[in-house]
């Protein structure tokens, strides 16, 4: 059995974070080592997680970043072969979640996995549908081979509830340090380009989904044209975003109607801000 370190990086993460650490403390599957880093938080929670066994580190809120933060914690975690990362606000919705994800590791090929994301209890129909699209009820694993079939959702990958191999992280140089958005989805697709297989797990499951305003819809694509504006090179080796956002937004349609039919402006909307924010990112980066 390899060694196995789970890490959950917070920055003020509130009463839900003990929901978190509970559920980390009734898995079938306890990790040898975790791991919490800490942003500065003000609202005392994240120290509660000393109790519940975890190793506390400190960083400056200036010093974080989505890749150098989580390469960080690979340096600390000496003693893993094998590192799993939560987001502060996912919560493992089975006592089985974590071993199923670790079970996803099991074929030598396959250098990560990712679990599936359920909406929260009191998730808005929007919130909800987004999870179901791209969470679905099947495990698969994810390879070159899938290219011409999957495109770009290819190397879809989330951090939110991920799990890798560390010899595979570092045969594709690590987590990029520059990256402070999608360093998950970059990883995936090193990996995959360099002939590792990824794994999608159905049967890992977390509670984690967000109730975006309309500003958070439109800062989060944002971040997303930024980043593929940035990276051009997934775009290159995957294919265009395009025809997956046409797939998801039928799909939204088709999900609120006619029962949640009030929602459709709201859903409409939405999706003109998380279209014309990813070409605004996007363009930004080229041309910055």
């Amino acid at each position: 059995m390899k060694t196995i370190g789970l890490v959950v990086l917070t920055l003020n993460p509130g009463p839900s974070f003990v929901a978190c650490l509970d559920a980390v403390r009734h898995q079938t599957l306890s990790p040898d080592e975790l791991l919490v880093i800490d942003s500065q938080s003000t609202d005392g929670y994240p120290e509660k997680a000393a109790s519940y066994g975890f190793a506390f580190h400190r960083i400056r809120r200036e010093e974080f970043g989505h890749g150098k933060t989580r390469q960080l914690a690979i340096e600390i975690l000496t003693g893993s072969e094998i590192i799993v990362f939560m987001t502060q606000d996912a919560i493992l919705e089975s006592p089985d979640s974590l071993a199923n994800l670790i079970k996803g590791l099991e074929t030598p090929e396959v250098g990560a996995a990712y679990g599936r994301q359920l909406p929260r209890k009191d998730a808005t129909p929007i919130e909800a549908h987004g999870r179901l699209f791209n969470y679905p009820d099947r495990s698969r694993v994810q390879s070159l081979e899938d290219i011409p079939e999957l495109g770009i959702k290819t190397p879809f990958f989330s951090n939110s509830f991920s799990a890798y191999k560390k010899n595979a992280l570092m045969d594709v140089g690590g987590f990029p340090l520059h990256l402070n958005f999608g360093e998950d989805v970059y990883v995936a697709s090193k990996l995959i380009l360099k002939g590792w297989r990824i794994a999608y797990v159905a049967e890992a499951t977390v509670l984690h989904s967000h109730r975006f305003s309309y500003r958070e819809e439109w800062n989060r694509y944002l971040q997303v044209g930024e980043f593929y504006g940035r990276e051009a090179w997934i775009l290159q080796a995957f294919g265009s975003t395009r025809g997956e956002g046409k797939k998801f937004v039928m799909s939204e349609v088709r999900y609120l109607f006619p029962r949640y039919l009030y929602l459709l402006p709201s859903s409409l909307f939405r999706t003109a801000l998380k279209f014309l924010g990813y070409h605004a990112g996007k363009k930004r980066r080229l041309e910055g």
